[in-house]
């Protein structure tokens, strides 16, 4: 696939998937009754559906989330120039927080009810700057092992020409959920 037939299909793919995202509740978090007993995948899927709501930082710093699958994660963004560091460049906190949405989701994909994960690590390696000629990148992030105590994955950050600009991995501790307090 060419590079404008490859970032048109990206294109086509967010404006489906934002346009499901802003019809259901917007950013936010998720009721308690509204995700128990699903899956993480179930709660991904439900989300990327317009169901649920969607993390507000997806918003703040313009990127979405575009496809779940089991063990997978992929989120799409635009840097602009909110996103800029004092030199003029894309500031690796963008960067960072894109790669642990991508690493952050897959994991989240394979957590059966009940269980839940928090960030234990995240390693982060930014290969080239992301310059204003480059309208959109995706970050997709792939589980490596997922146990019952800890979860890995990696994800890579990529233009529509292959292009890899930075790539990290994290490790996860995964615990089980408390119930929610009754009133």
């Amino acid at each position: 696939m060419s590079n404008i037939s490859l970032i048109e299909t990206w294109m086509a793919q967010e404006q489906e998937v934002l346009a499901r995202l802003e019809a259901g509740p917007g950013p936010g978090v998720a009721r308690p009754e509204q995700i128990a007993g699903l899956t993480g995948l179930q709660m991904m899927q439900a989300m990327l559906r317009g169901e649920i709501p969607y993390a507000a930082i997806a918003k703040t710093l313009d990127f979405a989330i575009i496809e779940v699958s089991e063990g997978r994660a992929v989120f799409q963004g635009t840097p602009g120039p909110a996103h800029l560091n004092p030199m003029g460049t894309i500031h690796g906190g963008w960067y960072a927080t894109l790669l642990d949405s991508a690493l952050g989701c897959a994991v989240h994909t394979m957590m059966p009810p009940g269980r839940a994960y928090t960030t234990a690590e995240l390693g982060v390696n930014l290969v080239r700057a992301i310059g204003p000629k480059v309208t959109r990148v995706r970050a997709e992030g792939k589980i490596i092992h997922c146990g019952r105590q800890l979860a890995t994955a990696e994800a890579r950050i990529v233009g529509p020409d292959g292009t890899l600009y930075a790539h990290a991995t994290t490790t996860c501790l995964v615990f089980e959920m408390k119930p929610p307090a009754q009133a």
